[in-house]
């Protein structure tokens, strides 16, 4: 049986390392990300790549790999950080864990509402200092403002509800067409949005469209001493205006959990131009980190590891097409391709033709990928060098 070796990068909870060894796998970890040239070293004979948000895997990373790599798994939510449509033209199946830390980060961006209206931070601040400033001026209660969400997926839903049973009032705005949930109301742009939400939060995805959405344009439409929370992606929000605006007085707070460039390693240096200014809180990218949520993706994603590696199951992922694994019956062929009329019927002339009886098969598309699985009893010899040499094949891997 040929080992497989896994490697985690970026602090993975142990629960997932427990897991990949408990099916006899190798794991390497790492507590910080890796660099592009050390990162293609440290790939050579791996099949199963773990990674967070700060690990970038680009097309140019994917052409200098061996052909060892099977998976790469993102134990957060988001998939930005890697090239999906590359790694999928080398047949490289990619996972995510899109709903295990949504509770953690909706906490967060309601506490710190609550921390931003009362001005907790520079309280904080100013009794560290030794200075005692017992006053209500700029204070206020969260009840009865208007909370402006941008992005209605997993997390600002659920965000909208856990507003409302603070007593805000909830408007949302999203591209696409989300149901409201309690008594939230849908807003037609995002202009509309910003003018009437006391605290905008951001929940939107990393596409390149999205990068710098809250620029000097946005800002400048937003409420006059309202707050601004971004929780979602460090490229949506510029940040140079943002400290801008809040410097003006325009802004009154701000929480900002993401940024554009991170720190590679725990300890690292971090200088800002937000940092000092008064009721604005910045945090390592933590949204989701609670033991709870690392907990939850590092069980989620390394089961859907082990499911690949084991049966060829696809199931969640996130660039080819979903196939799910029942036990298996003979040896299973996993054969991914481009998706062009008629690969099936050629796969099939050649099983027979290597007298190879199909006992299971099942075949799935998305976009320019497809993905078939069959289990065969019994095969000719020289059946898999044939289907590689397939001008449709992207990937054969045989499970004995």
């Amino acid at each position: 049986m040929v080992l497989v070796k896994a490697l985690l990068l970026e602090n993975i909870h142990p629960d997932a390392v427990a897991i990949l060894e408990a099916k006899g796998f190798e794991v390497k970890t790492y507590a910080g990300s890796l660099s592009s040239d050390e990162l293609v070293a440290a790939l050579a004979g791996v099949s199963l790549l773990g990674i967070r948000s700060n690990t970038k895997v680009t097309g140019d990373i994917i052409k200098r790999l061996d052909d060892s790599l099977l998976a790469i798994g993102c134990f957060c939510i988001g998939t930005n950080q890697v090239d999906v449509a590359a790694v999928a033209e080398r047949g490289i199946a990619v996972f995510n864990a899109p709903y295990s830390n949504t509770r953690s980060v909706v906490e967060l961006a309601m506490a710190e509402i609550v921390v931003l209206a009362r001005h907790l931070t520079d309280r904080n601040q100013q009794m560290h200092e030794g200075i005692w400033v017992k006053s209500a001026t700029g204070s206020h209660e969260v009840r009865a403002h208007t909370l402006g969400i941008v992005g209605y997926g997993n997390i600002g839903s659920q965000l909208s509800v856990l507003a409302e049973s603070y007593g805000m009032r909830v408007i949302y705005y999203d591209i696409a067409d989300k149901l409201a949930l309690g008594n939230a109301r849908r807003c037609n742009t995002l202009d509309e949005l910003l003018e009437q939400a006391d605290v905008v939060s951001l929940h939107i995805d990393g596409r390149a469209a999205n990068a710098g959405l809250f620029g000097e344009k946005a800002l400048a439409k937003m409420k006059q001493r309202s707050f601004l929370l971004n929780l979602s992606r460090g490229h949506i929000v510029d940040l140079e205006a943002l400290a801008q605006h809040l410097k003006s007085g325009h802004l009154a707070g701000a929480a900002i959990d993401v940024f554009p460039t991170e720190p590679k390693t725990a300890g690292d240096p971090f200088i800002h131009e937000l940092q000092g200014i008064p009721n604005v809180i910045l945090t390592p990218h933590v949204g989701g980190s609670t033991q709870e949520a690392q907990v939850d993706i590092g069980h989620y994603v390394a089961t859907k590891f082990t499911e690949y590696v084991a049966g060829g199951s696809t199931l969640m992922s996130v660039n080819l097409p979903n196939v799910g694994a029942p036990e298996r019956n003979g040896h299973r062929i996993l054969h991914i391709h481009r998706n062009i009329p008629g690969v099936l019927a050629k796969l099939n002339a050649l099983l027979a033709g290597y007298d190879a009886n199909i006992a299971f098969q099942s075949l799935a598309t998305s976009g320019e990928i497809g993905y078939v699985m069959t289990d065969v009893a019994e095969a000719r010899r020289g059946l898999t060098e044939e289907l590689r040499a397939m001008p449709e094949t992207i990937r054969v891997r045989v499970i004995r």
